[in-house]
């Protein structure tokens, strides 16, 4: 797409996913969300599922993933909702994942994250939040490209946060070997990674028919807040949100901007870009809380970004 003007739909920070997908038949659709037990995703998987598609959670806890597919199912009467061992830090994991994977993928939304962990590194020796967030997902989604070609048309949403505003990522020591571990600057830079993702993503497969965005959905109370506290980190988060009391989105409001990713006709040939509040976010200026850094979206970061992830993974 040559056309560089602003997305804007209809859509706001109050929209839910339901109204996002509303009128949209995903009937015979094959869609995996990453991280669809809880939060956001399982919201994500319960509108793909009530639209008509065939959607795997792809988790690390089996039983809560089933847990979340007995419910998604009873709530929205479509069967066709499985579950699949998922974990982002573990090689071995991803690998097993793709090797089952069979036939096309319509739709593929990388959710799963954690959140403002303290320092825990993987075997490897990758910083967590970075190998959860960004690795995890790079692998999974290089993994499933000749899936997502094949279906022709699909779309990968990488879900990012406005938390990336806070760090670009450090090329130099992106591991925290050399520098004091932060956990919210690990976060923001693995947050500024799936940005970068989906800018580097659409730059090689625009030709393949494959879509790719980021969304950031604002501050929902889920799971992946439980490392953080109600303190002054915490509000930073909170204020950041774009609706609802506080400034709290309700998980339907803060899956909306992913299911219109992943779902809707507004979005054919848009891609590299990144979302919020249903609508392509401006370019922030320094000291903003909202829209999105240019780090975030700069076309060098993110081709090398790619090189630097597909050497980790391949060492």
């Amino acid at each position: 797409m040559t056309d560089t003007a602003p997305v804007s739909t209809p859509f706001t920070a109050e929209s839910t996913a339901d109204e996002v997908v509303a009128g949209i038949d995903l009937s015979g659709r094959r869609a995996v969300v990453t991280g669809g037990a809880s939060g956001i995703g399982a919201e994500t998987v319960r509108t793909l599922a009530g639209a008509g598609a065939q959607v795997t959670l792809a988790v690390r806890d089996v039983e809560a993933g089933r847990r979340a597919a007995a419910e998604i199912v009873a709530a929205t009467g479509n069967e066709h909702v499985r579950v699949a061992p998922l974990d982002l830090t573990d090689r071995k994991s991803v690998a097993g994942f793709l090797a089952a994977w069979e036939g096309p993928l319509n739709i593929l939304v990388n959710n799963a994250g954690v959140m403002a962990s303290p320092l825990v590194r993987t075997p490897e020796g990758w910083e967590l939040q970075f190998a959860t967030n960004h690795l995890g997902h790079f692998a999974l989604t290089v993994g499933l490209h000749r899936a997502l070609a094949e279906a022709g048309g699909s779309r990968v949403v990488s879900v990012t946060s406005s938390s990336h505003l806070d760090s670009p990522v450090c090329f130099e020591d992106i591991h925290f070997r050399s520098r004091g571990y932060d956990p919210w600057a690990a976060y923001a830079q693995s947050k500024t990674a799936n940005a970068l993702f989906a800018v580097g993503a659409w730059e090689r497969w625009e030709s393949d028919g494959i879509t790719v965005n980021s969304a950031m959905p604002g501050a929902v109370r889920t799971r992946l807040r439980r490392h953080v506290g109600e303190g002054e980190e915490a509000e930073r988060s909170r204020a950041r949100a774009g609706s609802g009391p506080g400034g709290w989105k309700t998980p339907g409001q803060g899956a909306a901007t992913s299911v219109l990713l992943a779902t809707s006709s507004l979005l054919e040939g848009v891609g590299g870009r990144c979302f919020e509040d249903c609508n392509q976010a401006p370019v922030s200026e320094p000291g903003s809380a909202r829209g999105v850094a240019p780090f975030a979206v700069d076309p060098e970061a993110a081709a090398r970004l790619w090189q630097i992830s597909v050497e980790t993974l391949t060492v």
